[in-house]
């Protein structure tokens, strides 16, 4: 009877065993905001283990899936401009189909593909970008997705393996979207907070600077002034060639920063003062 129970306990442990392995091609997802977008990327990470890629585990001329496991992934919170293309918000499946000079990376709506679409349906394709890949001095040992160059407009989509990338630019409606927020917020019961950020933005995407000077001014008066808000007041008023109020403006910054300890405000007061009063 005791070798029997045992005999059912090792049969029960083996069929439940559950063995723990490393994948292949490891699952990795991006997360990136881009302005005000929100860009997510899921894929799996092949490596390369020894082997030649480009032309050979990756052949020229066909349709790769960008990865292995299921189909790479890339959602686009609002609508974006690749490659001369408006691509509307949304989910979709990147597909390569890579050659010596060149590559096209096409943007798929249909992303529940196991790996590579059974029926390649061309109306399906909302985007393609034509982009010519670079032999680079790293080698990569893994497939690598990532979004670089970061700016306030766009951003740029790169992929790399062995020693190949390609890089895809891509702009994203950040101004569109921040001057209808301030439209909409102006409207109601805008706070000292909400005036400054609008008058830096103005400032530092060469808007209208009158505006940007009268909100300003409103956020000092509202919050009783800080040494940030009197430091941007400076740069507009600098901006506008009304260097004395300019001066004004920063030497009060530089008090403020004084008592408050802040070095990096000193430095930058110091020395736009030291400019402007030549």
């Amino acid at each position: 009877m005791k070798k029997l129970k045992y005999l059912v306990l090792l049969i029960s442990s083996f069929g439940f065993a559950q063995i723990l392995t490393p994948q292949p091609s490891p699952y990795s997802k991006i997360q990136q905001t881009v302005g005000l977008t929100e860009v997510t990327i899921e894929y799996s990470r092949p490596a390369l283990r020894g082997r030649t890629v480009m032309g050979d585990l990756v052949p020229y001329g066909e349709l790769w899936r960008a990865g292995a496991n299921k189909n790479t992934m890339i959602n686009f919170s609002d609508d974006v401009i690749l490659d001369g293309t408006k691509i509307a918000k949304g989910n979709y499946a990147l597909f390569i189909r890579p050659g010596k000079t060149l590559w096209e990376v096409f943007f798929y709506s249909n992303t529940e593909n196991s790996g590579l679409p059974k029926n390649w349906n061309t109306n399906l394709i909302v985007a393609v970008a034509e982009v010519v890949p670079h032999t680079t001095e790293t080698t990569w040992e893994s497939f690598t997705i990532s979004i670089d160059d970061l700016n306030n407009t766009g951003a740029t989509l790169n992929i790399k393996w062995e020693n190949t990338e390609v890089k895809i630019p891509f702009k994203v409606p950040t101004d569109k979207k921040t001057m209808a927020s301030i439209k909409e917020t102006m409207k109601g019961s805008p706070k000292s907070g909400d005036y400054y950020s609008a008058a830096i933005y103005y400032r530092e995407t060469g808007k209208d600077l009158r505006q940007a000077k009268k909100w300003i001014a409103k956020a000092i008066d509202l919050d009783e002034g800080k040494y940030w808000m009197y430091r941007q007041q400076s740069l507009i008023l600098a901006e506008l060639k009304e260097t004395e109020a300019a001066i004004v403006a920063a030497k009060t910054s530089l008090k403020l920063a004084e008592e408050a300890g802040n070095k990096d405000y000193i430095r930058l007061n110091t020395k736009s003062i030291e400019e402007w009063s030549k």
